[in-house]
């Protein structure tokens, strides 16, 4: 079985690139952090690491073992906090990840409800494609995230996931734009503005930029980008001020601007899957991860 006092060796050697400077870090002596990389090369049947005169580097067994263990390390870490916790104060903590527009509608409800039952949330904001790695990762304990019909995310197999709501897309245009005449947008519509000027999400793998980029593909066309950013705040700001159109998901359509005309899609593939991912055993996500979902129903349902 592994020792953690030998993945914190095999981490040291990583990050001081030598068994002395990892000696130091770790405040153990030299021998003491040879005997743990030694033991733990046996118990693999490899050497993890490669020395020379000029220190010490990694193996490729080596860089694997460390992305295994440091999830392994950072477990344990959370472990003691955890149980810490709430011997201590009677609460536990629960990292909690989520993109912007949902936080803005979803967090002050998740966290109110969650409180009531003990569990404190450490919320992170950022985009969908951080998110993914945190979770599998295990730098989080859960996130919520997006993806739509045919687009998946690249989450380990050991990452359960929950569909929380459907939030549909919106064709954001100038309010002068020949689309906005129309009550809603059909497909041909919307494969016909390959030659509008499109605001895209900074962030790369954006869900939202892929439908509206494959759609085009498919046609033989490619979408002409004005502007990137992960702010609808912004995007609707472009679109009024008529130097793009781009796709709004209708959670963070409620307070357009003035100049903004927002319109449906027909094809109800047009929307955000909004999804609560988290790991944990075959048999399901931990309790607090459970007591998330179903504040998270809860306040969706507030919100209907």
């Amino acid at each position: 079985m592994i020792d953690l006092r030998q993945l914190q060796a095999l981490a040291a050697v990583a990050a001081e690139g030598s068994v002395s400077r990892a000696a130091v870090r770790l405040g153990w002596s030299q021998p003491t952090v040879d005997y743990h990389l030694r033991n733990l090369d046996n118990l693999v049947g490899t050497a993890l690491t490669s020395r020379s005169t000029r220190g010490s580097s990694l193996t490729a067994a080596g860089s694997l073992m460390l992305e295994r263990g440091s999830e392994i390390l950072a477990l344990s870490d959370r472990a003691l906090t955890d149980v810490r916790e709430l011997a201590q104060l009677g609460r536990t903590r629960l990292r909690f990840g989520t993109f912007p527009t949902a936080a803005a509608h979803l967090l002050p409800g998740i966290a109110a409800r969650l409180t009531e039952l003990g569990i404190d949330l450490d919320a992170v904001l950022t985009e969908v494609a951080p998110l993914v790695e945190q979770v599998n990762q295990n730098t989080i304990d859960a996130a919520l995230v997006y993806t739509a019909s045919g687009y998946g995310l690249p989450f380990r197999s050991e990452v359960h996931t929950t569909r929380i709501l459907r939030d549909p897309l919106l064709l954001a245009v100038p309010e002068h734009h020949p689309a906005a005449q129309r009550e809603s947008i059909d497909l041909p519509t919307l494969r016909s503005l390959h030659e509008e000027a499109w605001v895209f999400g900074a962030t790369p793998g954006d869900t939202i930029d892929d439908i509206v980029r494959d759609l085009f593909t498919a046609d033989g066309h490619t979408a002409e980008v004005a502007l990137r950013t992960d702010d609808y705040t912004v995007v609707l700001g472009m679109v009024a001020a008529g130097l793009g159109v781009g796709l709004v998901p209708k959670l963070a359509a409620a307070h357009p601007p003035a100049g903004v005309a927002l319109r449906p899609l027909d094809d109800p593939r047009f929307a955000r899957e909004i999804l609560l991912a988290a790991k944990g055993p075959a048999s399901g996500p931990p309790p607090a991860v459970r007591q998330l979902a179903e504040a998270l129903r809860r306040t969706v349902e507030s919100l209907a």
